[in-house]
C-alpha cells in the first residue's frame, strides 16, 4: 500500500478518531479500537474493584467491565442523562466500556497536528495522554485507551488472584 505525499513533500498519515466530552474537554479514541458505542444500561457493581471501575455489564452475553473515566481522571461526577454513552473498546482482545457525557462525532486527524502533551502534565494523567490534536478552533485530547484498559484488566486479575488466596 502506497502512503500518499503531501505537497509538502512528507508522509501525512490520517487517523480517526472518535470524539467525545467530558465536562468542558474534548477527548479522542483512535476509532479501530471502538467496537460500537451504547446508550447507558445498568452496571452491576464489583466488589473491590479500583475505584474507577462502575462494575460489568451483560453485552450479548459477554461480561465485560464499565470505566467511569470522569472518575479515573479525578474529575467531579455529573448527572448521567440522555446522552450519557458507554464506547466499548476492543485492546488486544480485551474488551472494557467507557462511560462519557456525550459521543460527538468521527474526525479524521492528520498525525502531523497532534503533539505530545505539555510537560506541566506531569501527573498520572499524562500516562493516559497519546496527545493534543490541534483543530481549527479546539483542542482535542487523545486518549491511549490501550494503557487504561491494561491497567484495568491488571487490577481486576489482581484483585481475583486476592480473592484465590483468601479461599
Amino acid at each position: 500500500m502506497e502512503m500518499m505525499e503531501t505537497s509538502k513533500g512528507h508522509l501525512d498519515d490520517l487517523i480517526q478518531l472518535v470524539s467525545f466530552r467530558l465536562g468542558q474537554e474534548e477527548f479522542g479514541i483512535d476509532i479501530l479500537k471502538v467496537q460500537e458505542i451504547n446508550r447507558m444500561v445498568e452496571i452491576t457493581k464489583v466488589p473491590q474493584a479500583p475505584h474507577y471501575c462502575e462494575g460489568v455489564i451483560n453485552l450479548r452475553g459477554k461480561v465485560i467491565p464499565v470505566i467511569d473515566l470522569r472518575k479515573k481522571f479525578d474529575m467531579e461526577t455529573a448527572e448521567r442523562d440522555k446522552n450519557t454513552r458507554i464506547v466499548v473498546c476492543d485492546v488486544n482482545g480485551n474488551v472494557v466500556g467507557v462511560i462519557v457525557d456525550a459521543v460527538e462525532e468521527v474526525l479524521r486527524v492528520q498525525s502531523s497536528t497532534i503533539e505530545p502533551p505539555p510537560e506541566i502534565i506531569t501527573s498520572a494523567a499524562c500516562d493516559y495522554i497519546k496527545g493534543v490534536a490541534k483543530m481549527e478552533k479546539r483542542l482535542l485530547i487523545f486518549l491511549d485507551i490501550t494503557k487504561i484498559a491494561n491497567e484495568l484488566n491488571e487490577n481486576m486479575e489482581n484483585m481475583e488472584t486476592v480473592e484465590e488466596v483468601m479461599a
